[in-house]
């Protein structure tokens, strides 16, 4: 292994030259990454849903609406005008309204009195008209600022769509007020945990050249989602720092007795297990990501993966060869150590430890308990109140009510067999309208007399279209009834149907999702006990190493149960894995030392000693992290990103306190059973009566 770790000392130039110019490359190929930012998107091809929309764009020109304008004091003629005007904006598919049911000539020369007031009131009432919009998915930024130019702040414009341009309005500008803030933070901590006022700009150096090779090289996967965007940098850059910190902490050590060239040599051969076994577990907490079908998981797992993969490399080549070249400038900027010693800390900890134990046992038990019975939000929610999406979405609701669309395709039948079974959909409750041909044209008029854009709007060759609308929000437990009756009614009188629509995704989503959970956790945690059990060849030490995780997870999520707020689903199964596989490298860390110790020393002298020397590492690593999580909470105004944000930095904190208050007390509790099971120990052992 010599030969390896000479590696980034004898050719640093060319490795620095290398990693600059990969990093050059990829932030020029940054650019060119797509950001999708509809989560249904990213439902398995087989769900119901997804066949539906298939279908429908198969069989209708129209398609799904995913956005409402709100006209207010405009007459029929200057509704038609608008809605031409909108059709015309650039990534605007289609824009449905009155004409579309009866036709524009009917709609024009009947008065309003005559027509059916449960379907032209979801359309037009009291002098203001309700358009109903499809925009082109990746063009929505672009077609909501020309549709606000277009109706001025009198009128309002709402919807998925609208939610979506304002997510991609505010991506970037949000990954940025979050490193803002949280780069400033990184540093002060960095300052205080390092000697030299240059080591710290050594690291975002080293892991921000990985952060950029790792975006850049997403244009070779051709798209990303806009969690992956937001989430994947500063989670790379906040778990992997630690890997840069271990080095360097042993290369200053190394240099007190050897020259620097040795001392880095030193330092990987030293660090590169421990680096190596965090930077595996926490890959393998996110390659269990990979295994979702729900797609976004697996996008986020593979550019986790890849990215801490990069900062792996990035600080065993990069880092070394840029400390070696830049030594100089090292010793020139050293400063005082501002951390205070910690031994007392320890021993403190270690008399106390049965107190710690009782605590965590009194709140994890009722806390995983209280984790499964957390209400769970399957979408990505509304826009905040205060914004214009927000302001304009109560605009609409106050004046046409909540509007949740849906769109069932059926086999085409007789307008008898179509009259019963729209009269069967009216009955069912929460159903505040059903537009077909039978319900907007009548039963009476044969369909070869209907104007030709009305009947396309109701009939392809093989299936009749049937628009449902709900007074339910687009998910919930009383939608997804409703949507589950609605295909139950449909599957009682056809063999073939298809239901598109929002609520009927998240329905999809939900079922999606909870099948994942179980798979997608029960893999990290296999993994990572493997992981973990070839690291320490011990067969007891995996199980307290990652009961020690799961229970700060545990507690965790079980805050919104007790604060009585719902949960986001995606946030909730992509923190059990990442805070898994990012924080069980403290405990690694602390493990590693703890047995070193142990060798010497009996077990409280050898776990005081390892709390004293290990526990600013833990703490800084932990503290950076936990950072991140809370500056990304409170800086993103996404809910499902927020959420995450929130979840990652209060789980940082409860791992931290798991690993450095309870793992301890499990360790000296049970050290003869470790002492048995774990492969060559060599645990020390006298008769001397400890402390």
């Amino acid at each position: 292994m010599q030969p390896f770790f000479e590696t980034s000392t004898k050719y640093r130039k060319l490795i620095l030259i290398t990693f600059i110019l990969m990093a050059g490359l990829s932030g020029l190929m940054m650019t060119g990454v797509d950001v999708n930012y509809d989560m249904t998107d990213y439902l398995p091809g087989d769900t119901q849903s997804t066949e539906a929309i298939t279908v429908m764009e198969e069989e209708f020109a129209g398609d799904l609406p995913n956005a409402r304008v709100l006209l207010n004091e405009v007459t029929l003629l200057e509704a038609l005008e608008y809605k031409e005007r909108i059709q015309n904006i650039s990534g605007i598919r289609s824009v449905e309204w009155l004409d579309d049911v009866f036709g524009e000539d009917v709609l024009l020369t009947t008065p309003l009195a005559f027509f059916d007031a449960s379907i032209t009131d979801n359309y037009f009432r009291d002098q203001r008209a309700l358009l109903e919009l499809t925009v082109e998915s990746g063009l929505e930024s672009e077609a909501v600022g020309e549709i606000r130019e277009l109706i001025g702040e009198e009128n309002a414009v709402a919807g998925h769509a609208v939610n979506t341009a304002e997510s991609q309005d505010m991506a970037f500008t949000e990954v940025f007020n979050a490193l803002t803030i949280l780069l400033p933070v990184i540093l002060i901590i960095l300052f205080i945990a390092t000697s030299s006022w240059v080591e710290p700009f050594l690291y975002f150096i080293t892991i921000g050249i990985a952060v950029l090779i790792n975006m850049g090289t997403n244009l070779f996967i051709g798209e990303i989602s806009f969690v992956t965007q937001t989430v994947s940098p500063i989670l790379q850059l906040a778990v992997s720092l630690d890997y840069a910190i271990f080095l360097m902490h042993t290369f200053n050590d190394q240099k007190k007795t050897h020259e620097a060239k040795t001392a880095m040599i030193n330092a990987l051969r030293i660090v590169l297990p421990t680096i190596a076994a965090s930077a595996a577990t926490t890959i393998v907490g996110f390659s269990a990501l990979m295994f979702m079908r729900f797609g976004i998981g697996s996008d986020l797992g593979l550019n986790l993966v890849k990215g801490i993969s990069l900062s792996f490399l990035s600080v065993i080549f990069f880092l070394p060869a840029l400390t070696l070249v830049a030594h100089g400038l090292i010793e020139k900027t050293k400063h005082r150590n501002f951390l205070p010693k910690f031994h007392k800390v320890g021993r403190g900890m270690v008399r106390i430890r049965i107190f710690f134990l009782i605590i965590a046992l009194l709140v994890v038990i009722p806390s995983y308990f209280a984790r499964s019975e957390v209400d769970f939000l399957y979408g990505t929610g509304d826009m905040a109140e205060g914004s214009r999406a927000g302001d304009d979405l109560e605009r609409i609701n106050q004046d046409f009510g909540t509007s949740n669309p849906l769109v069932l395709m059926i086999p085409k039948s007789q307008p008898g067999e179509e009259v019963t079974f729209t009269d069967e959909l009216s009955a069912l409750p929460h159903i505040t309208g059903v537009v077909s041909y039978v319900t907007s044209v009548g039963p009476e008029i044969p369909r070869t007399f209907a104007p030709q854009e009305v009947t396309d709007q109701f009939y392809s060759d093989t299936y009749s279209r049937i628009i449902l609308y709900l007074d339910l929000p687009a998910e919930g437990d009383r939608t997804f009834q409703v949507v589950n009756r609605i295909l139950e009614t449909a599957d009682n009188a056809f063999d073939t149907y298809y239901l598109a629509g929002e609520s009927a995704s998240l329905l999809d989503m939900k079922e999606v999702i909870e099948a994942d959970t179980r798979v997608v956790n029960l893999i990290a945690v296999a993994g990572i006990f493997l992981v973990i059990l070839v690291t320490f060849k011990s067969l007891t030490i995996p199980l307290f190493l990652v009961l020690t995780i799961e229970s700060a997870i545990w507690i965790n999520l079980s805050f919104p149960y007790y604060t009585a707020s719902p949960l986001s689903y995606v946030g909730y199964l992509i923190i059990s894995t990442i805070q898994l596989g990012a924080t069980v490298d403290y405990a690694i860390l602390l493990t590693h030392n703890y047995l070193t110790d142990r060798k010497s020393l009996p077990k409280k002298e050898a776990m005081v000693k390892t709390l004293s020397e290990n526990l600013v590492a833990i703490l800084i690593s932990a503290g950076i992290l936990s950072f991140s999580g809370f500056i990304l909470g409170l800086t993103s105004t996404n809910p499902i990103i927020s959420e995450l944000g929130i979840l990652l930095g209060r789980g940082t904190f409860l791992s931290f306190s798991m690993v450095v208050l309870v793992l301890p007390a499990l360790f000296l509790m049970f050290d003869r059973v470790i002492e048995k099971t774990t492969l060559k120990s060599d645990f020390y052992r006298n008769r001397k009566k400890e402390f």
